[in-house]
């Protein structure tokens, strides 16, 4: 008897484009959104589209509620979930980067209401995706929940964001060329579950930010609507799997393991990015596709080294050689790699000298 059965969790709303967020009052006139919404951003996200937010919702009759949680750690989750339940909030809305969305996805979740994402820079996947990243310590931890009820993304404020946000979002995506490599891998020696349907997705996300990756200029509204466009993509592709497997793989790993040991980590983003050109090579030898990934992140100015990073080489080595270490998810790295190893990947793709 066939007894197989899933659950996809996918935003009901989507809007992206040049000024959508003139018209957020009508995309948010949605049975699911009911009651007061508390906006959770920070004080650079509000002056950059909060305020604009606020007036908006104010028109439409929303009489919303603002809190700007303090700090990335589960300290600013439950000072959200504490407004969240004094303002009787209906359900949560999102405007910034990674930080008030990650903050907003996981308390909305916590209290059992939907959520909103209006992101304010295209720097990771989070914005549509059903998975949350949370600082605790030395390291992170990706924190499952339910992806945002809408999704409005406003290309010309995207536009206007710092750009080493913008090639930390590119750098991400292209990531998702590793990870569904690893997945496969996975499937193949470990007989873990596989979706073609989430690895295609995610495989011809990272495909298309790879071939336009020389038309992604600074401050052009179009190069963040291809941008944002691959992170909505990524994120379904999440959803469909149930997991962050078709985004995350050895390379996520190598970046969370940086997180750990660098004394100055660099954008998560960026470090998937140069785990990702080393990660490439383990899987395809001196001749394979890492090159064409270098190339991709070299055009959109997203950083190919160490030195790049901030990263000092014996760090390197050392994340490398223990990324295994970080979660129990099989990739190309297996049960670990030796450092002379690591040190040879890092060296031939001139990720170190």
């Amino acid at each position: 008897m066939f007894e197989k059965s899933t659950w996809i969790r996918l935003p009901r709303t989507v809007r992206v484009g040049h000024d959508v967020l003139d018209s957020i009052g009508e995309a948010l006139d949605d049975p699911a959104l009911n009651g007061r919404p508390l906006v959770v951003t920070g004080p650079i996200p509000r002056e950059v589209a909060g305020d604009r937010v606020l007036d908006q919702l104010t028109a439409s009759g929303h009489d919303p509620a603002v809190v700007e949680p303090k700090g990335t750690s589960y300290s600013a989750v439950e000072t959200t979930i504490e407004a969240a339940r004094e303002c009787d909030a209906g359900y949560l809305l999102a405007i910034g980067g990674g930080r008030p969305i990650d903050i907003a996805k996981m308390a909305a979740d916590d209290i059992g209401v939907g959520f909103v994402s209006v992101p304010t820079a295209p720097s990771h996947d989070g914005i549509v995706s059903g998975r949350a990243s949370m600082p605790d310590g030395d390291t992170r931890h990706s924190v499952a929940a339910d992806p945002p009820l809408a999704v409005i993304a406003d290309t010309r404020v995207l536009a206007d964001a710092p750009w080493r946000l913008t090639t930390a979002g590119c750098a991400d995506i292209i990531s998702n060329y590793t990870a569904v490599r690893d997945w496969e891998l996975a499937r193949r020696l470990r007989n873990e579950t596989y979706s073609e349907y989430a690895g295609a997705l995610s495989r011809m996300t990272a495909e298309m930010l790879v071939e336009n990756a020389d038309s992604i200029k600074q401050g052009l509204e179009e190069s963040a609507w291809i941008v944002v466009k691959a992170l909505l993509s990524s994120g379904v592709a999440m959803s469909i799997a149930g997991s962050s497997r078709p985004a995350s793989g050895a390379e996520h790993l190598f970046s969370h393991q940086l997180d750990r040991l660098a004394d100055d980590p660099a954008l998560h983003g960026h470090q998937v990015g140069v785990g990702t050109i080393v990660v490439a090579y383990l899987h395809s030898g001196p001749d394979g596709f890492w090159e064409d990934i270098r190339a991709a992140l070299t055009a959109i100015d997203a950083p190919t080294t160490a030195a790049e990073l901030g990263i000092d080489p014996e760090t390197a080595v050392d994340a490398l050689a223990t990324a295994h270490r970080i979660r129990d998810r099989y990739t190309i790295l297996g049960d670990g790699i030796s450092r002379s190893a690591a040190r040879e990947a890092l060296t031939v793709t001139d990720v170190i000298e």
